[in-house]
């Protein structure tokens, strides 16, 4: 699909701003939720001493699934999800630091392919049903919608997302989440504006209501009100009440950064809905010139990244 100028601009900003509240968040994650008047400052530091914009698994792990795309590749492909789950091995061996279910999962693979994670995956939630619902997917989803934005691309598009998502997390929960997010991407992308109750269709049926319900109940709280937002639904409720009273893009991603506890991950979700919808010019300058992270790239690789996904010539971010 040939994007206009404009919705080039948000697919880039689905990249971007997920890197972003990624960047932002890092140095207050595992801290308490912060006063509306205190000030957020992309500093760096917080429990693994990151540097000033340094990106963390968060963004390094959509990185491959962007590589992926850029490269013409597609995610209904195994060899495509071998390749980024090949990508995720890699870095998990430098790793400053990953979330505990996708270290699990990655240190116990046999061997570094889709089918291999998949199935310890499932095995995983199988044996704790209760607690194999960490917000590890949701976080890396953003750049999964910049393959499907053609018209009439919607049912791919959510099976790419539940696809992603199984390779490290086998609850329903994660890969629903997954589906709902990226679809409302690829909806900000095209139209500029963000909807999530309108991807519900996506998800199966006997599973809607209790999504409606978890949407509402985001809109009317705040971020801080998800105490839990270690587990997938509580961030995503987390993030989309930081886009539901966000102004804009650089208010949504503080908002989810003053929310507490996991904050570089709440932040990356919401920015990649919020950067979709407000596109890369409304990540501060600032910022963009202090984003980077592994592996070894920055802000200008990363929208190079998003404009090959959609189908651009390299260099044209």
């Amino acid at each position: 699909m040939p994007l206009t100028p404009a919705q080039t601009d948000r697919a880039i900003g689905a990249v971007l701003g997920s890197a972003a509240g990624d960047a932002l968040g890092a140095g207050y994650e595992f801290g308490p939720p912060l006063p509306d008047d205190q000030p957020v400052h992309m500093a760096g530091g917080g429990s693994f001493d990151w540097e000033p914009g340094e990106w963390t698994d968060d963004t390094s792990m959509a990185v491959p699934i962007a590589q992926v795309l850029a490269d013409g590749g597609s995610l209904d492909d195994e060899a495509s999800l071998d390749r980024i789950v090949a990508a995720w091995a890699e870095w998990a061996l430098s790793a400053t630091d990953i979330g505990v279910q996708t270290s699990t999962l990655l240190d116990a693979l046999p061997e570094p392919t889709a089918a291999a994670a998949r199935r310890q995956a499932a095995e995983h939630y199988a044996a704790n049903p209760r607690h194999a619902g960490g917000n590890g997917t949701l976080m890396r989803t953003g750049p999964v919608a910049l393959g499907y934005l053609g018209d009439g691309r919607e049912d791919a598009l959510a099976a790419a997302a539940r696809a992603v998502s199984d390779l490290t997390h086998g609850d329903p929960d994660a890969g629903d989440a997954c589906v709902l997010w990226s679809l409302a991407v690829r909806h900000a992308v095209r139209e500029g504006v963000v909807d999530l109750t309108a991807q519900l269709p996506w998800l199966p049926a006997d599973r809607r209501a209790r999504w409606a319900a978890v949407i509402a109940e985001a809109e009317e709280s705040q971020p801080a009100d998800f105490a839990k937002n270690g587990w997938v639904v509580q961030a995503l409720q987390g993030a989309w009440s930081a886009l539901h009273h966000g102004a804009d893009l650089v208010d949504v991603l503080e908002r989810a950064v003053r929310g507490g506890r996991d904050t570089d991950t709440v932040a990356a979700i919401a920015g990649a809905l919020a950067g979709a919808a407000h596109g890369a010019a409304a990540v501060p300058a600032g910022w963009r010139q202090k984003l980077h992270g592994w592996p070894g790239l920055d802000a200008d690789d990363l929208a190079d990244l998003a404009v090959r996904a959609v189908g651009g010539a390299p260099g044209a971010a």
